[in-house]
């Protein structure tokens, strides 16, 4: 890609390497058919703590009006509008592995959002659902999301639990369940430690579980959703000068600035 030449999603996806080598064919045919991929260590180390400090100092300044931008939760901690908060969630959304897969998932995408949740000890526990308002026909994906673990998810702390393939049933979980807050006869808990991602047709069936800990249970959501539909945080009209300076133009293309 040349200064002069305008990014089209095939450039931009090259030039952030997302190309068809960052995952294998067994990795988008477990997307496809269980709607999630565990992608363990991706981003462990240094970007780990980063990240971890980037969120722990933003907690403090932000207080009780963190979130603000996307609306609180119940019994969760939030933080939004994370790209425009630090240099180090740039990575984030270029992330090579984690965008191939959300290119895999909705073919031609954007941002959507990228913010941050912690179950608070004693809470956390949602009824199932998909991130998207209403089924949809299989391959007929408007949205894709990943978590990254910014700490152990473990049996106790509240990690987040899926149906598999539910993407793919053109069902909406309030509309198929008694009680969409009870547990499922097919749901598995997304496991494993900090540093790994998870990406997940947000079509999926999931739900938070609860916190059985003293401690918040952290992660990143970082999504991306087709380009004609709307993006939960309105990257262009909230794009910081300092940000959009430092970001390569395929960067940008992808954040839709």
């Amino acid at each position: 890609m040349t200064a002069t030449t305008a990014p089209t999603l095939e450039s931009a996806l090259s030039d952030l390497g997302a190309t068809p080598d960052a995952l294998t064919d067994e990795q988008r045919a477990r997307l496809d058919a269980d709607g999630f991929l565990v992608l363990p260590g991706l981003f462990a180390g240094d970007r780990l703590e980063a990240l971890r400090a980037r969120v722990e100092e933003l907690q403090r300044a932000e207080g009780p009006a963190a979130g603000h931008e996307v609306g609180r939760q119940t019994g969760a901690a939030m933080l939004a509008d994370l790209i425009n908060k630090g240099e180090s969630f740039e990575s984030v959304f270029t992330e090579p592995a984690v965008l191939a897969a959300g290119h895999h998932v909705v073919g031609d995408l954007r941002v959507n959002s990228l913010n941050f949740r912690a179950a608070l000890p004693g809470e956390g526990h949602q009824h199932l659902h998909s991130d998207w308002g209403r089924p949809v026909a299989g391959g007929d994906y408007h949205l894709c999301n990943s978590m990254w673990l910014l700490d152990d998810f473990t049996p106790d702390n509240g990690a987040t639990r899926v149906v598999p393939g539910s993407h793919r049933w053109n069902r909406a979980p309030a509309d198929e369940l008694t009680d969409p807050t009870a547990a499922h006869p097919d749901e598995r808990l997304l496991l494993g430690e900090a540093g790994t991602v998870v990406v997940f047709n947000a079509h999926l069936w999931h739900g938070g579980t609860l916190n059985r800990t003293d401690v918040p249970r952290r992660g990143l959501t970082m999504s991306y959703c087709r380009r004609d539909e709307p993006q939960q945080t309105d990257q262009a009209a909230h794009v910081r000068k300092a940000v959009y300076d430092r970001l390569s133009p395929a960067a940008r293309f992808v954040l839709d600035v």
